[in-house]
């Protein structure tokens, strides 16, 4: 991913992948007390064991939230905490590193050139390994084309002398990816019992199948994007929904921002809000609608999420702020359809007007909405006795838009003053409902299956199903289709690469503006198009001498 601020991540197995020594036979020289020595490791099942384990500690954790910071869905204000900030502006050069390294491909390289080393070891044990091994490799590369394009492509471990790989074409990268995914689905379990080697979490068939998915509906191959993500949805996965409110979550009043027909209409509405927010949350990770999701130990492995999102007043720092475009893209929750929001100008005369009008804007709007954006006056009494949000222009630590994030803030870790370890969702099922209906969109047009796999995102929001007359044609679905992706995947790090295979980036991506200030931007944004790629850091270039070609432009 794009972020370059420092974890450490404490994983249940050892730091052997990055730290193995070889020792010479002489009596004075012992294998090192702190680091692990090849001469003693791949003896036993339970070497191959931590081995695996420490392999997957290179999946992407919180970082996925700067991609969408990178794109028109939010704004990183800190340039020190990731490469977001300069992505989104424009201003990108050869010294940015956005994401280039091969320490996770290094590592499953490692893995799999050493662990058949271990022969006292089920073989159907160390085939799945291997494959769970596999599969984080594919994960990394897959990323890496998409940031980069070319990338060396290397699988075995790197000796010294070798480290100079020159790129390899991103179709030769692509397929080696599908075909890993392909390879090892056919190895991998749909589930596991749990326990010791069987840990829930671990990668399943269902991951590899939707990680093939998205990679041909990057790609634009509908049709293989299409049965891939039919396959999965043949696994028995679901979108995870609840059937009540929580104590404090039933004492939010949002009669003052709905206006509801009946009982039963509020139910609907509040129940899609708590079942969206509730699955990004720790008493919830795992759940049903869960693919994959970067594993996290209670009390010792956090996340960062309840830190960089939610502004000062809440204890965070506002790293990332929802965009105004953002919020325009929420539609109403009675009609199903786009709102039409005020002009800029309009809406911060309003605000500083304090004119009850600027709230009129934030009415009838779909229950993600509630459960994703923080606005003035959004309650949440989860999170804190009677809160409601209340932007303070120019406080420490308070987002620039005039909104914070409130989806994947888990407030029941805030009013414990823990830390947060929810696992981090990577892939989740309503994506690969997405992928679907987007694929079949493009390759048919509208069918029966395509406003069903819609219309289960939909109400399980507490949405009305789309309107199929309204909706009719190959063109006016595919526009419902790409802003039903971007309110239901906000803030994942899917809209990266959205609006560059849509090749909407050149329109959406342009200055931003506070709720306050129409004519002053908090961020100046350009496009050109050599942005579709971001650089390799000329450090990288120097490094191999020059064998690593630079992306036009830079």
């Amino acid at each position: 991913m794009i972020r370059k601020m420092k974890k450490i991540y404490i994983i249940t197995s050892v730091l052997l992948l990055s730290a193995i020594v070889s020792c010479k036979k002489d009596f004075l020289e012992r294998p090192p007390l702190n680091v692990v020595s090849e001469t003693t490791f791949w003896k036993n099942a339970n070497d191959v064991y931590l081995a695996v384990n420490g392999v997957y500690s290179q999946l992407p954790g919180d970082d996925m939230v700067y991609d969408d910071a990178a794109a028109d869905n939010a704004h990183a204000q800190y340039p020190w905490e990731s490469s977001a900030t300069d992505v989104s502006s424009g201003n990108v050069n050869s010294t940015l590193d956005a994401g280039w390294g091969f320490t996770g491909i290094g590592r499953a390289n490692y893995f799999l050139d050493n662990a058949d080393k271990v022969t006292a070891i089920d073989k159907t044990l160390l085939d799945r390994y291997k494959a769970e091994v596999r599969f984080i490799r594919a994960n990394a590369y897959f990323w890496m084309l998409c940031k980069f394009g070319d990338v060396p492509l290397i699988t075995k471990t790197v000796t010294l002398g070798e480290e100079n790989v020159p790129r390899t074409p991103r179709v030769q990268v692509l397929k080696f990816v599908v075909d890993e995914l392909d390879a090892i689905a056919k190895i991998l379990p749909q589930s596991y019992a749990g326990g010791k080697p069987n840990e829930k979490g671990r990668i399943t068939k269902g991951a590899a199948l939707a990680l093939k998915a998205r990679a041909h509906l990057y790609e634009g191959q509908w049709q293989l994007a299409a049965d891939a993500a039919g396959q999965v949805m043949t696994l028995g996965y679901d979108l995870f929904k609840v059937t009540a409110e929580d104590a404090l979550s039933a004492k939010d009043d949002y009669s003052v921002w709905v206006d509801f027909t009946n009982a039963d209409d509020q139910k609907k509405f509040r129940l899609g809000l708590r079942s969206y927010e509730a699955l990004f949350q720790q008493a919830n990770e795992g759940n049903i609608e869960v693919i994959l999701d970067r594993q996290r130990i209670p009390q010792q492995d956090a996340n960062f999420l309840n830190t960089l999102l939610p502004s000062g007043d809440l204890g965070g720092w506002g790293s990332i702020a929802p965009t105004q475009e953002l919020v325009n893209s929420y539609p109403s929750y009675k009609t199903g359809d786009l709102i039409t929001p005020p002009s800029p100008a309009q809406r911060a005369a309003w605000y500083k007007a304090k004119d009850p009008a600027f709230k009129n804007e934030y009415k009838n709007r779909d229950p993600r909405f509630y459960a994703s954006i923080l606005f003035d006056g959004n309650p949440w009494n989860a999170i804190e006795d009677d809160y409601s949000f209340k932007w303070t222009e120019g406080a420490g630590n308070t987002a620039l838009t005039g909104y914070s994030v409130r989806k994947m803030v888990d407030p029941k870790i805030y009013r414990d003053q823990i830390d947060n370890h929810a696992n981090n969702i990577l892939i989740r099922y309503a994506e690969v409902l997405l992928t679907y209906a987007e694929a079949k969109n493009e390759l048919t047009g509208p069918d029966a299956t395509v406003y069903d796999a819609l219309d289960k995102i939909r109400t399980r929001a507490g949405m009305p199903v789309i309107d199929r007359t309204k909706y009719a044609t190959q063109e006016t679905l595919r526009a419902l289709i790409r802003n039903e992706r971007r309110i239901e995947l906000a803030i994942e790090g899917q809209r990266y690469m959205d609006i560059r295979r849509w090749k909407i980036a050149p329109q959406v991506m342009k200055p931003i503006y506070s709720i306050a200030d129409a004519a002053k931007p908090i961020q100046e944004r350009t496009w050109t198009d050599k942005l579709y790629l971001m650089p390799i850091p000329q450090a990288q270039i120097d490094l191999s001498k020059g064998v690593l070609k630079q992306n036009s432009g830079y």
